[in-house]
């Protein structure tokens, strides 16, 4: 007995050896490894994936099999990977036991993949944040995919309408996003279907009607920024009750009819009496208050421009609002809770003075009775409803939280006369007025080192609005850069209001993108331009809206198209040209390699496809890069750390 266990101890162990080498060499079918290698090669993506021909593909970044096995490939995650293009037809269908597969945040185009729906077995569909265009799948809803249970489509430029029977098509679905697109039309009903939806999301579209019963269960936010939807749970927009025709008329006798008459009679004559009688009294108030006001109020006060542009007193705001309620001050963010020494009145009683025009209004400064400074904005053209437009502060100043980068915003003021925000007062003033302010005698020029760190600023203002919220900024100028003594703390303003207002007309040049020429919405890759175009601002001392006496590097309308006009010096070769003059003269010719490696950022950045810039952390990164010889390793640390805490904030992978 004693003489064979040795024997048998090693044939266990041999057993035992083998078994663990044949699941190690393990490997999923070869049509998936081709199918895999045939998608990564017709998909150029902007980081190298460590898929080595000489490892298992269960090895391969974002690939996940079935364990222990490795018999075949379940799960494919790369989020974030500088996807670009079309998704090459035959490649992503032969993965036939795909079940969760995420390629969000890339820079993917075209119509929803054809692929992902030949996928019978997938569970989870995560397509969010790319350049994705076309209509939503018809397939999805005749069970195509009939075992998906996540469908998140968020933040793309689809169109059109949202399949009827999508819910029927997909009846094991328990979270859809559709928000942040462009569809159209009505919400499906699929009655009886949905029960299992657990999060939904189509808010910011167009869409418009009634919401469906099954879908009113969910919270106004996944409804928000669609002026047309109407019904619960937006119980401020209820839908119009038609008149069915159904009730049937009835003869009244005489009798009935005098009764009546009389009635009516006698309810309008007492309805004239009260009502001469209220104006009798309100009339006898507002006499009352005005020679109390006439007394206390000196003739000088009220929100009013040196120039006259804007004179208004808290009456003539209380009587264009209407009620109490439309002449409500409401704070947002980390304000809403904060008990604040002033309201409306004393906003509209306080001194103030033009700080500028910009394109969504005339900014003041209003200096309180306490001695606080705030910015009040007064917005035009403003095209949403109250609910929209509360939403939309409220995201922007959620967004902004906390971010030094980014100028806080403290609440608005909405009536149908007069929108407002109101915001920190940033006493350093704007980029734009640093750098091309008087050039006369006496003036600082603005150094290389304030130059540069308010490039990384911006960049890192733009990243968090799109890593941690995925919202695009929209306005991203030197006028909306505002500078603090702390040269690291400069901060944008302006941020993720462009829903409130109506698409802007075509203006070639300036900070507009290329793509945004037919009067799009902003996307976070004409953001991108528009940070570019500021770092060649910053490099070349010009404004993008200068117009010049020559016709070298004009656009149609006469104002110098800055990022053409760089590209035409740097092609002969004048690369030293491009730098505004006041840089040598303010001691940056030592920093000659340093505006060289920024150039080539800018210069990335105005790429005229949207597919081949940079991302907003990508840029951060490079301008980083730029004066990590001059960032000690501290600083290094703490910007780091930055980031990571950003990229938690998205969330887990799917």
């Amino acid at each position: 007995m004693d003489s064979r266990a040795p024997a048998l101890l090693l044939l266990l162990l041999l057993a035992l050896t083998l078994s663990l080498a044949a699941t190690a060499g393990a490997d999923p079918p070869e049509r998936e490894r081709s199918a895999l290698r045939a998608f990564l090669s017709g998909t150029p993506h902007e980081r190298p994936l460590q898929w080595n021909a000489s490892l298992p593909t269960c090895y391969w970044t974002g690939v996940r099999c079935d364990s222990p096995a490795n018999a075949t490939v379940t799960e494919l995650h790369l989020p974030g990977v500088g996807l670009v293009g079309a998704v090459p037809t035959g490649t992503l269908s032969g993965l036939q036991n795909l079940q969760v597969l995420s390629l969000r945040d890339n820079r993917l185009a075209g119509p929803v993949p054809p692929d992902v729906l030949a996928l019978p077995r997938l569970r989870a569909l995560y397509l969010q944040g790319n350049l994705l265009s076309g209509a939503v799948p018809p397939e999805l809803a005749t069970g195509a995919l009939p075992e998906l249970e996540h469908l998140a489509l968020s933040r793309n430029q689809l169109s059109g309408p949202i399949p009827d029977a999508l819910l029927v098509g997909l009846p094991r679905l328990r979270s859809l996003k559709l928000d942040a697109n462009r569809l159209s039309g009505g919400l499906p009903a699929g009655t009886g279907s949905g029960a299992r939806l657990e999060a939904f999301n189509v808010s910011f579209n167009d869409l418009q009607g009634p919401i469906p019963a099954n879908l009113a269960r969910f919270p106004p936010e996944s409804f928000q920024g669609n002026p047309g939807l109407c019904g619960k749970p937006l119980v401020d927009r209820p839908c119009a009750v038609p008149s069915t025709g159904a009730t049937k008329k009835r003869k009244l006798s005489g009798a009935a009819v005098v009764a009546i008459a009389v009635g009516c009679g006698a309810a309008a004559l007492l309805v004239v009496v009260l009502l001469l009688s209220l104006c009798a009294v309100r009339r006898r108030r507002q006499h009352s208050a005005a020679a109390e006001e006439a007394k206390a109020t000196p003739p000088t006060r009220g929100l009013t421009a040196s120039g006259g542009d804007f004179t208004s007193s808290s009456k003539d705001i209380s009587a264009a609002a209407g009620s109490a309620e439309r002449g409500r001050l409401v704070f947002v963010g980390k304000h809403a809770h904060l008990r604040y020494s002033f309201d409306l009145e004393d906003l509209l009683r306080a001194s103030a003075e033009v700080l500028g025009k910009g394109g969504l209004g005339t900014s003041y400064k209003a200096v309180l009775e306490d001695g606080a400074t705030v910015v009040v904005k007064r917005l035009r053209d403003v095209a949403a409803a109250r609910r929209e437009f509360g939403a939309c502060v409220e995201a922007a100043a959620g967004a902004a939280e906390g971010h030094r980068n980014l100028v806080p915003l403290r609440g608005y003021y909405y009536s149908k006369d007069e929108k407002l925000l109101v915001l920190d007062y940033l006493p350093g003033g704007s980029l734009s007025a640093r750098l091309h302010g008087s050039r006369g005698t006496g003036r600082t020029a603005m150094d290389w080192d304030a130059r540069v760190r308010a490039a990384l600023c911006a960049a890192r203002g733009v990243a968090h609005l799109h890593t941690a919220h995925g919202l695009a900024h929209g306005d991203v100028k030197s006028s909306n850069l505002l500078l603090r003594p702390d040269p690291d703390a400069a901060a944008l303003s302006d941020y993720c209001l462009q829903q409130i207002f109506p698409p802007a007309p075509a203006r070639p040049g300036g900070y507009r993108a290329p793509e945004l020429a037919d009067a799009r919405r902003p996307t976070l890759w004409s953001d991108v331009y528009a940070l570019g175009v500021l770092l060649l601002e910053l490099l070349t001392g010009r404004s993008p809206a200068h117009h010049a006496a020559s016709g070298s590097g004009l656009d149609d309308g006469g104002a110098m198209d800055l990022p053409r006009w760089v590209q035409s010096v740097v092609r002969e070769e004048w690369t030293a040209e491009v730098f505004d003059a006041e840089l040598a003269r303010a001691g940056g010719g030592a920093a000659e390699d340093e505006m060289v490696a920024l150039l080539q950022v800018a210069m990335a950045c105005v790429s005229t496809a949207p597919d081949a810039r940079p991302g907003a952390p990508d840029v951060v990164r490079m301008v980083q890069e730029v004066i990590s010889g001059r960032t000690t390793t501290e600083e290094n640390e703490r910007i780091r750390g930055a980031e990571e805490e950003a990229e938690r904030s998205r969330g887990p992978t799917p």
